[in-house]
């Protein structure tokens, strides 16, 4: 006797969306992916372009600590670790590397696309059928009403899943639009915000031109007591690297409270204030900006910071230039517009999914991904949170089926 297949209809083929897709087991679901696109993983190909950060290869419970808030991922991760998603790919042919900075791509010459059309080949083996052009637009009779060429389809499901992503990268077709959908069936949701984007600051002093760009390595910055190693990159917008965006959450919060958010870089992350007092003794007629460059090494891009954040009694003042050096005061007055961001934060409040990511209001309606409001830095982590998100559900799924 056949078993009748429970019919599950994903809407959005995103990361999130194409692994729930390809751990649903084919003996138990019938199972399709709604796409609003032309083509699957879109935003996937976009995350690509400088290189496929497919996750971080740290130690897994130095990983969730990467997420805010706190424990509300952690089940996903445990289920689906950052070195199962690697396992996961090197089964589906997909080699992958550790670069330097810890963060895993595949191996050189692996094009971004290629391991999309590996992802879709597999989805194409488990018999997954994949609805292109097909725009959610509610609900209707409690079914899922679609927009397709000119037309509205309503589709029943036994199980519903959205994963239909945050509101950055818009030219993906990933606008966030959907709030008020959600919003009228009593669902609470948050306004997105950007994430993992330049930071705005009002320069003190003209040091920054229209196309200037400084690049600081090897610094650290401090917001209300979280300190965050890394990159940063000056412009005469503000700030943005991945030593801030990392500090993305801290920031947002104190420009809510308070309408600015005071942080603090520290130049020399390994060095005390007595040791560098003790480097800047000066030698002879050597100017301030020399002696930073020669005995502590700072660049033209450092110098240029000090500068404007600076007064000039301050900068040539050895003593109070060393404690600044340690803690560069910086203000940040607000943050890069949506279509400027890596990532939002927003989207349907965390409180209203239970542990598997039910809707509690909806039953046997699930959102996973990044319209869900969490957080994370840049560095592989977000794609990690949404592909393990798409496991661990799909894992549960499986289990409650038998």
């Amino acid at each position: 006797m056949n078993r009748i297949l429970k019919k599950v209809a994903i809407v959005g083929g995103g990361p999130a969306g194409m692994m729930l897709a390809a751990t649903l087991d084919p003996l138990l679901y019938n199972v399709t992916i709604y796409e609003r696109n032309v083509a699957l993983g879109r935003k996937f190909l976009v995350a690509g372009d400088g290189g496929l950060n497919l996750t971080h290869s740290e130690e897994i419970d130095i990983l969730k600590t990467r997420y805010t808030p706190v424990y509300f991922l952690d089940k996903s991760l445990n289920s689906f670790t950052n070195q199962d998603l690697t396992n996961w790919f090197l089964k589906l042919g997909v080699e992958t590397f550790v670069g330097t900075s810890k963060r895993v791509f595949p191996i050189q010459g692996t094009k971004p696309i290629e391991v999309l059309n590996t992802l879709l080949g597999k989805l194409h083996s488990l018999d997954v059928q994949i609805n292109k052009q097909h725009e959610w637009i509610g609900w209707q009779d409690n079914h899922l009403k679609f927009a397709h060429e000119n037309d509205q389809i309503s589709v029943e499901s036994d199980i519903v899943v959205f994963a239909l992503g945050g509101a950055s990268w818009s030219k993906t077709g990933s606008k966030g639009n959907w709030l008020s959908l959600f919003e009228e069936k009593g669902i609470k949701t948050v306004p997105f915000q950007s994430s993992n984007c330049a930071f705005r600051v009002a320069w003190k002093n003209s040091v920054m031109t229209n196309d200037a760009c400084f690049y600081m390595k090897n610094i650290s910055v401090e917001c209300d007591g979280h300190v965050k190693k890394g990159e940063l990159v000056m412009t005469q917008f503000g700030l943005e690297g991945g030593a801030i965006y990392a500090l993305s959450s801290e920031i947002r919060k104190k420009l809510s409270d308070s309408g600015n958010a005071n942080i603090f870089i520290d130049l020399k992350p390994d060095f005390s204030i007595d040791q560098l007092k003790d480097k800047l003794k000066k030698e002879g007629k050597q100017t301030v900006t020399k002696l930073l460059k020669e005995k502590l090494n700072l660049s033209d891009a450092h110098i240029a910071l000090l500068k404007s954040e600076l007064s000039k009694d301050i900068f040539l003042n050895i003593e109070q230039l060393a404690e600044k050096i340690k803690g560069v005061p910086v203000s940040i007055l607000g943050l890069a517009p949506i279509e400027e961001a890596i990532s939002t934060v927003g989207g349907i409040d965390i409180e209203e999914v239970d542990k598997i990511f039910q809707l509690k209001k909806i039953p046997n309606h699930y959102v996973i991904g990044e319209m869900l409001d969490w957080d994370a830095p840049t560095g592989g982590y977000l794609l990690q949170a949404c592909f393990s998100m798409g496991a661990f559900l799909g894992q549960n799924l499986n289990q409650s089926n038998f």
